[in-house]
């Protein structure tokens, strides 16, 4: 186990290197910086110091190595457009992109288990043709458009959510609700494929055949089998969500989180607080993958850890 765990840690320093040499390379060497971050009407003079300032008057391989240790220190500098630390502004932002993942998927989780489980019961059955039918469906509806339509109904005509912002627990319910629909949807989907694959093995049938309860078999062994590609599912959506996804369901509810902050630092064409978000998604994504490994082995403990 400790092996494994030094070796995830160094893979997953390597992904974070690259995704920051990558964003080195993209905001100091494809374009002019000091051109994008300053206005128009900026003197020539004011260009050189803002340069100066940022240290862009540099040879690029010094640029690089003071890039690498101030970031080995979370220090990615002041953001232009808010006047602070840009990591500062993302240890705020990020919490409340958790919140949100955490509510959204596991609303989706909850529900698709359950739903996955019986349509797979009677394939083919009424139970089941509903199921497909709404999970295909949820898949088909833009989510900005759902999001915007519950606005509408919810907010604007019953008057009984907000229509955006954060504060109350009322507040998450749309947003929520938005973003774990169409994970909603592909969840039952997977769930009744592996359940069904999982009924016909003849484990179950030979369990149901010396009487085990119905319970035992069906919501232990069966959905314990079929839980790998279940959990590899809902550890890709919670990655999506915070590597990005979540950015359309924050911009239309005006969610406070990291998502909604990134459109409005490439609004204000803010390169520091942008490159802050990028080197946190890329830590997220990193962590949940050793995460999920983690629980592959508590779900299979035959499966070996490589």
């Amino acid at each position: 186990m400790g092996r494994f765990i030094y070796r995830r840690l160094i893979h997953g320093l390597i992904v974070i290197l690259g995704v920051t040499v990558i964003v080195f390379v993209v905001t100091r060497m494809v374009g002019d910086p000091v051109q994008v971050m300053l206005p128009l009407e900026s003197t020539p003079e004011q260009r050189a110091a803002f340069e100066k300032k940022l240290g862009l008057d540099r040879p690029i391989p010094i640029q690089f190595v003071e890039f690498m240790g101030n970031m080995a220190r979370l220090d990615f500098g002041d953001s232009l457009w808010q006047k602070r630390p840009a990591m500062e502004i993302v240890f705020e932002k990020l919490p409340m992109t958790i919140l949100l993942t955490a509510v959204g998927i596991g609303f989706a989780c909850v529900l698709a288990i359950p739903l996955g489980i019986i349509a797979a019961l009677r394939p083919g059955g009424v139970v089941d043709r509903v199921t497909v039918f709404g999970s295909l469906l949820g898949l088909s509806v833009p989510q900005f458009w759902l999001g915007l339509l519950f606005i509408v109904v919810f907010a604007v005509q019953f008057k009984i959510l907000p229509t955006s912002g954060a504060g109350t627990p009322s507040h998450i319910l749309l947003p929520a609700l938005t973003m774990g629909l169409p994970t909603l949807a592909r969840l039952v989907m997977l769930v009744r494929s592996s359940m069904i694959d999982e009924l016909n093995r003849q484990y179950v049938k030979t369990s149901f055949a010396k009487g085990l309860p119905f319970v035992r078999v069906v919501g232990l062994h069966a959905l314990r089998n079929a839980g790998l590609p279940i959990m590899t599912l809902v550890g890709w959506e919670v990655i999506r969500s915070l590597a990005g996804y979540s950015v359309v369901v924050e911009t239309v509810f005006a969610w406070p989180g990291i998502g909604l902050t990134a459109i409005q630092a490439i609004e204000r064409e803010d390169l520091i607080l942008i490159q802050a978000i990028v080197f946190t998604a890329a830590v997220c994504v990193v962590v949940i993958n050793i995460a999920m490994d983690f629980i592959y082995k508590l779900i299979d403990p035959r499966l070996k850890l490589t």
